[in-house]
């Protein structure tokens, strides 16, 4: 009998436009993501793991450490989707090469595929010098979450002719500096659309288009787990009350003593 093939894991190399959309989905920890890993075509560790699992308001307190910390709970969990893992704020943006250190000890401590950066033509000179130390690089324009307080706000971008030319013009300079695909959030749909038919490598939405290349949703959100989810966000199961009524249950059981019961403790051994 021959052994099983293991699966491919996908790589960037696989991910061109003009095929089936791409489907994408953050995921954190190492139970989640074995569950989405033989569905899904990427796995993003975003920075948005400070809202989904730490409670913070925003992405701006997320640590390296912590990245890094998931990013290799989420790579070491699963064979099949290609990982990527969000450069957190701070740890980029100075120089090009301290974004090629902090990229380098991402992909070296986690076994992640890629990693992904916020901005466009002010990122240019950096992705480029990334990729060409061979770390691959998952562009991001439109909304940057990482900027919240530089734009006043989690504004929708491209609403005025110079805003859509300033969309237009970063994710411009974002292919041109060799990212294998870029995310754009928060921007009008008829921008985003005309980011996809201008630009050379894929484009995966949240809150753009579904003329994007491919779509990214927040596991949490998509799972009902928000309690405000944004309007771009479309959930597909309601698990809150499923949770709270399981919890429910439990506490229940405990404080009438039938939990546990007999199946579930050890007797003597005979």
């Amino acid at each position: 009998m021959s052994a099983e093939t293991p699966p491919k894991r996908l790589s960037t190399g696989d991910f061109k436009k003009s095929q089936t959309p791409i489907v994408c989905l953050t995921a954190y920890t190492a139970p989640v993501a074995r569950l989405l890993d033989p569905i899904v075509d990427i796995l993003l560790v975003g920075d948005s793991v400070g809202m989904a699992l730490y409670g913070f308001p925003d992405t701006l307190s997320v640590t390296l450490d912590m990245m890094i910390a998931h990013g290799a709970a989420v790579a070491r969990s699963t064979k099949h989707a290609l990982v990527v893992v969000d450069m957190p704020v701070g740890t980029y943006e100075k120089s090009p090469d301290e974004a090629r250190r902090n990229a380098r000890r991402v992909m070296n401590e986690t076994g992640c595929a890629a990693v992904k950066l916020e901005g466009g033509q002010e990122m240019e000179a950096t992705i480029r010098h990334l990729v060409q130390s061979a770390v691959p690089v998952m562009g991001h324009v439109g909304l940057l979450p990482q900027s919240v307080k530089q734009m006043g706000g989690y504004k929708i971008q491209g609403r005025d002719e110079e805003g859509a030319q300033k969309v237009m013009a970063d994710a411009k300079a974002v292919a041109n500096a060799g990212a294998f695909c870029m995310v754009i959030e928060g921007t009008i749909e008829p921008v985003a659309r005309a980011i996809t038919e201008a630009v050379s490598i894929p484009t995966i939405g949240i809150g753009a288009s579904s003329a994007c290349d491919g779509q990214v949703l927040v596991i949490n959100d998509l799972l009902g787990l928000t309690e405000k989810p944004p309007r771009f966000a479309k959930a597909y199961a309601t698990l809150a009350p499923v949770i709270t009524a399981a919890v429910k249950s439990y506490a229940d059981d405990v404080r009438a003593r039938r939990f546990p019961d007999p199946e579930h403790v050890y007797g003597e051994k005979r």
